[in-house]
This record gives structure tokens, sequence and C-alpha cells, in this order.
């Protein structure tokens, strides 16, 4: 880890910075710089946000943050083009926090036997739980919506909307129901997830669609 030393400040503040649409920044740049116990100078990659007028101006700036701009900023040793650099390390991002979430909510990291082939097993329902989690979430979406509007829902935010419910169940006239708390926030989505489980039918060797209108980016 490179530290925030006066003179990597300098060599940030002399980046070359220019707009770019192909990132999500204001201004992208980078440098080469040699940190102190490095062998050799290395390219950073720095990205920078306009602070908003309202923002209160703080005494002690963190970390890449001044009064003007905040700054993401990473080393590589790639030589790509910095808008495709920009794109790969934050899909790299997100895929490291993906796997964070498998291993702490959905077991991922807890192996349950010594041996390699029951692992793999494990490995695999893992996986399968997740992703029929990721799939349960498209059935409550609203019809016009668009792959770029949704948001990943993760394990531990299903579980208390979906799973971990205040809700008694009673009997009456021979009838079984469900009554939910009256601050069940969720209540409107858990319903129209339920409604559109019950619509799926199998036709010939495939299901009938549930919602009209095609997932499309």
């Amino acid at each position: 880890m490179a530290r925030k030393t006066p003179g990597w400040l300098e060599e940030l503040q002399k980046a070359h910075w220019q707009p770019s649409p192909k990132t999500d920044a204001d201004e992208p740049g980078e440098f080469w710089y040699q940190p102190e116990d490095w062998a050799q100078a290395y390219r950073f990659i720095a990205l920078r946000y306009k602070k908003e007028k309202s923002e209160p101006e703080r005494e002690q700036y963190q970390l890449f943050d001044s009064p003007q701009y905040r700054y993401r900023v990473f080393v590589t040793n790639l030589p790509d083009a910095l808008d495709l650099l920009v794109w790969f390390y934050n899909e790299r991002a997100g895929a490291e926090n993906l796997i964070k979430e498998a291993n702490n909510d959905a077991g991922l990291a807890a192996h349950p036997s010594g041996r390699w082939s029951m692992n793999c097993v494990h490995f695999q329902l893992v996986m399968l739980a997740y992703h029929l989690n990721c799939w349960l979430w498209l059935f409550p979406r609203e019809e016009e919506s668009k792959v770029e509007q949704l948001q990943h829902t993760t394990l531990a935010i299903a579980r208390l909307g979906f799973l971990f419910l205040a809700a008694k169940i009673w009997r009456h006239a021979g009838r079984v129901g469900i009554s939910y708390s009256d601050q069940y926030a969720e209540r409107g989505l858990f319903q129209r997830l339920m409604n559109r489980l019950r619509r799926i039918a199998p036709r010939g060797g495939t299901f009938l669609p549930v919602l009209a209108t095609a997932l499309v980016s």
C-alpha cells in the first residue's frame, strides 16, 4: 500500500486531468510514482470528483480528500487505456464484494469436510442458493424496470425483508392464514412476489411467464 506522503500528493496534484465520458469521474488522470521502499515506479490511476457546494468544509481531510475534490486512486502494472482500467478495477471490486457476501452470509467459507469432493458439493450448493436468491428478487420487480435500474440485494437484506418476519399464523372456519405486523414495510413487495410465484405454471418443457414484459437493458 502506498502512503499519502507529500511527494505522492505532489504527483497527484500534477497529474494530467481531463474529462472522460467513459468513466464515472469528473476528471480521471494518471501519474508515475515510486513510493518509499518500493523497488521501482508504478503507474497510478486517479479519479477525482468535484464536491458539491453544499458539502460542509472539513478541518482535517480524509484520505484522497481535498477542499475541492474527492479522489479514488489505485496502482497498476497493466498498460491498457485509462478508461479500460477503470472499468476493470470497478468490476473486480464488485466481484470481491460478492465473494465477501458469499463467504459471510451464504456460508461459502465454512468448509464442512476434510474431503475435497464433499467441499465441492458444498460449494455448488452455496452458489445455487446464492443465485436462487438473486433470481428470486427479479420476481417482485416493476414491469417496466430495466437492467441498469435494478440494484443488488444482499442475502442479509433478503432475509430481513422476506424471511425473518413478524407474523402470526391463524386458523378460523377451516381456513389457515398468516397476519403480518402493521410495521412490515415490505408487505406490498412481498405480496407481489408471492402472487407471481403462485402463477408459475409448466407449459411443455418450459414455464409460462409471470411478467408480460421481458427484462431488458
